[in-house]
């Protein structure tokens, strides 16, 4: 009986597509490139939302935010829907996270408890004895700072204190807040061998051991924190990367004036975006983005280092599954949760902007015999594709509440494509901030909720997304016919979870 693959999701966290070294020769990702050389980079991979805990609760659901309830930050995936860890538990397999997850909100109601929430999140007599099960996952070790947040604790500073580092909260901001305290820029004293990276790669060889001991097939999802910002990292990373050798993303004159309001307001120094508040959480990336070029420049050079220092845990986990001689029969994936501006477009970080900066990703698949060797791909692809694609990969029938389309004949080389077309939700408030993308192979087009304003790209005469055709004539038919499509496509995503089997 052949023994069925081991899966090993790897991810970082808000990851511009172009910041792996097989496609700029400015960054140095040797692990990342070692597996675009052992299997297929795909190059139009698209998040379901550009939002953390959306997009990463459509990972291990295979639903779209919209379904799995996770709708936006701060609002948790309720823990009654089903996940792919409970369908690799089902089937005999070992199930683990470790990282951050994000599922969950930093406060809780009597209808939304969480355990990712002050003050449980430091309580590390908590943490000491909860490892799971836990969405799916057995066993969870999960950290949800970035950087020097106050957000510290779980898993990750129990591993900082075994490790000799008792005094670890003078490395982050205090809690609870300080605005006295001096903010760190750039290079973190930390020491590398304690950072949460180190920690994720670590503990990340210790769970793929202990399942190779236990002689059980294993689904694993290494869940790296950076480089979403706060732009900190020590050195060497901090300064591994020169911020005159940077190349920002740039946003020509005028070319937000075709773009809805709120693209040009993030221009201004003091903008107002009152009308688009509706509760009192704010909307990410709605804000001035203004930001001096050597800024900009040096914030870049570390995240640049963030991402290699990250690349270099994932080369020690490949060095392990080398090492047991697993390698053969994992399938391993990279990607990210979403991207990131640096520049582009006029904008720094994320937000309601739907360029492809923000939703297009990295994405490598690595199956030796099965998935083709440096090869590239144009197929899209979707994150709320991976938990369908997984199972089919393993042998295990997709249920039909999925959303998600199987990939694993693409990813095969058996198939061209499996979609025809990539949707986007984004839905930060209940109706002000409420907008989708639907985007095929030549064009991309957004609505938003309650407003006259979208956006439409032909991405094959405009890939750099310059020149929006919303309101251009010219495009009438075009539009038309893309909104005719996106109709069809918002039908065919709805799941079917139980089969018809009686005619009444």
């Amino acid at each position: 009986m052949t023994r069925p693959p081991n899966i090993l999701l790897i991810t970082s966290d808000q990851q511009h597509w172009d910041t792996l070294g097989v496609t700029n020769r400015r960054i140095n990702t040797p692990a990342l490139d070692r597996l675009a050389g052992e299997g297929t980079r795909f190059e139009r991979a698209y998040c379901p939302n550009p939002v953390c805990t959306p997009s990463r609760a459509s990972i291990i659901t295979g639903l779209y935010p919209s379904v799995h309830g996770a709708w936006t930050i701060g609002v948790k995936l309720p823990e009654d829907v089903p996940t792919v860890g409970d369908h690799f538990r089902a089937n005999g397999y070992g199930t683990t996270l470790i990282g951050k997850a994000h599922f969950q909100p930093t406060g809780a109601t009597p209808e939304q408890t969480s355990i990712e929430r002050h003050p449980t999140l430091r309580d590390l007599d908590f943490w000491r004895g909860f490892h799971g099960p836990w969405y799916g996952f057995e066993h969870i070790e999960i950290a949800r700072n970035h950087a020097d947040e106050n957000l510290v604790g779980q898993h990750y500073a129990i591993w900082m204190e075994e490790h000799g580092l008792a005094n670890w909260r003078d490395y982050f901001r205090p809690w609870p807040p300080d605005p006295t305290a001096p903010a760190r820029e750039h290079s973190w004293d930390l020491p590398e061998e304690l950072h949460y990276t180190t920690w994720t790669g670590e503990r990340t060889i210790a769970a793929i051991e202990r399942d190779v001991a236990a002689d059980r097939p294993f689904f694993t999802w290494a869940s790296f924190h950076d480089p979403h910002p706060p732009y900190l990292v020590p050195d060497p990373w901090a300064s591994m990367y020169d911020p005159a050798a940077m190349a920002p993303g740039t946003m020509i004159p005028g070319e937000h004036d075709a773009m809805p309001p709120h693209f040009a307001l993030t221009q201004e120094e003091a903008p107002d975006f009152s009308r688009y508040q509706e509760t009192p959480y704010p909307n990410h990336g709605f804000r001035s983005h203004r930001i001096d070029d050597p800024s900009l420049r040096r914030d870049m050079a570390v995240y640049y280092g963030m991402i290699s220092f990250m690349d270099q845990q994932i080369g020690r986990i490949l060095d392990t599954l080398d090492r047991l001689g697993i390698a053969e029969n994992t399938l391993v994936v990279f990607t990210t949760d979403h991207g990131h501006f640096l520049g582009h477009h006029g904008l720094n970080a994320k937000g309601p902007f739907h360029y492809e900066d923000l939703l297009r990703l990295p994405f490598l698949a690595r199956l030796p015999g099965r998935i083709p060797a440096a090869a590239t791909s144009t197929a899209i692809q979707s994150l709320v594709d991976l938990a369908p694609t997984f199972l089919a990969a393993a042998g295990i029938a997709v249920p039909g509440l999925m959303q998600g389309v199987s990939q694993w004949e693409v990813w095969r080389g058996a198939a061209e494509t499996a979609r025809e077309h990539a949707i986007v939700e984004n839905r930060h408030q209940p109706t002000a901030v409420h907008l989708r993308t639907y985007v095929e192979n030549h064009y991309k087009l957004t609505v938003y909720r309650n407003d006259t304003h979208g956006e439409l790209f032909d991405l094959l005469d405009d890939p750099a997304e310059r020149c929006n055709r919303w309101h251009d004539s010219a495009y009438a038919e075009v539009k038309g016919e893309l909104l005719h499509r996106w109709v069809q496509a918002e039908i065919a995503r709805e799941p079917t979870r139980l089969p018809r089997i009686a005619h009444a």
